[in-house]
């Protein structure tokens, strides 16, 4: 089965049993909503319950995707975005604020950005930069963070965010401009602590 079958036709096929068709469209979208639920929920292992929630869902009707309604991805995204938003309420309840607990897992795997061109110390210097990025998104409220993952990193357009996040197109923006300012705060109070 081809890359290039439409979504819709996937979902009618996995719909009538087809597991072929569900591999083609996990495999088609689990990079993006990976991406998300990581920078999303902070951690690898909760990134990946969360993608395997939104698949298993999918996979048994839990989540019934209406093609009328929008595309599969942001409706996928949606879907991510809602089960990050009940892991949020669970940290939460635990730990009363929510705490990174694996932010300091050796086994947590490092976002890898770097070049093969670039010499040891450089590529030293951009994975810390990467992990004070990663921290200070993950530092973010929920509601900016969403905004700003799905438009920045997602390169998704104000009208896919706002139907993601059930929000209006104005909120979205300044959802987004609010983001990035706490975002650069954050980031500056790295660096000076840094300095």
């Amino acid at each position: 089965m081809g890359d290039l079958t439409p979504d819709i036709e996937l979902i009618r096929q996995m719909r009538n049993g087809d597991q072929n068709a569900f591999a083609t469209l996990y495999r088609r979208h689990h990079p993006a909503l990976y991406r998300y639920a990581m920078l999303r929920c902070g951690s690898a292992s909760s990134a990946a319950d969360v993608v395997q929630d939104v698949f298993m869902g999918l996979i048994s009707g839990q989540f019934y995707y209406d093609a009328l309604k929008g595309n599969l991805l942001s409706f996928l995204f949606g879907v991510a975005r809602n089960l990050a938003m009940k892991f949020d309420a669970i940290s939460r309840h635990r730990f009363m604020n929510f705490v990174d607990d694996e932010a300091n897992d050796e086994e947590q795997e490092p976002v890898e950005l770097t070049s093969e061109e670039m010499n040891p110390l450089d590529r030293l210097l951009h994975n810390q930069m990467a992990e004070e990025l990663r921290i200070a998104i993950a530092n973010l409220a929920p509601h900016y963070r969403d905004v700003l993952i799905l438009y920045e990193l997602q390169e998704l357009s104000y009208l896919d965010i706002a139907d993601i996040c059930q929000i209006n197109v104005g909120t979205v923006r300044s959802r987004l401009s609010r983001a990035r300012l706490a975002l650069a705060e954050r980031l500056q109070v790295y660096r000076s602590v840094a300095a």
